[in-house]
């Protein structure tokens, strides 16, 4: 099943474009790969998931605010690329959780992308990855996640 059967099979809708906050492009090919800004979690009604990981905001909230990047991601992938078929892999994520100090379940987090990507793609999904802990990230958002993708063909 390709990439975007399997998005379809599973009920996925993806947001809108999200649209850059600052001097950036979206994302950026070179030498066959693609390379995605960080994404926050933006809802599709253009909301976006704010708070303190471990401080008001549980893992499995966050878990689904990483799921939601992960969402937003997959349509700056279908925006580089015109569809999600030409995705070979997903090679590295780096997940940035802003959680309280001392706060250490990051991977859990991240998690709600990761799987995702694993849903769509299979075990081509399934990246080296890196979750760190921030002491705040943009506009207060929970969860930032940046990708690099090898691109089929």
């Amino acid at each position: 099943m390709s990439a975007e059967e399997k998005l379809k099979s599973l009920n996925l809708t993806l947001p809108p474009a999200p649209q850059p906050i600052g001097n950036y492009v979206p994302y950026r090919i070179g030498g066959g790969l693609l390379f995605l800004s960080g994404v926050g979690p933006r809802r599709p009604d253009g909301g976006i998931e704010t708070g303190k990981v471990g401080g008001g905001v549980s893992v499995a909230d966050a878990y689904q605010h990483a799921r939601l990047c992960g969402l937003n991601l997959l349509v700056n992938m279908r925006a580089a690329l015109g569809s999600l078929d030409r995705v070979d892999t997903i090679l590295k994520v780096l997940g940035m959780v802003n959680g309280t100090p001392e706060f250490t379940e990051q991977p859990k987090v991240i998690d709600g992308c990761t799987d995702l990507f694993v849903e769509i793609f299979g075990e081509n999904g399934r990246p080296a990855r890196s979750a760190v802990g921030m002491g705040s990230l943009p506009r207060n958002i929970t969860v930032e996640i940046e990708a690099v993708v090898l691109i089929r063909g």
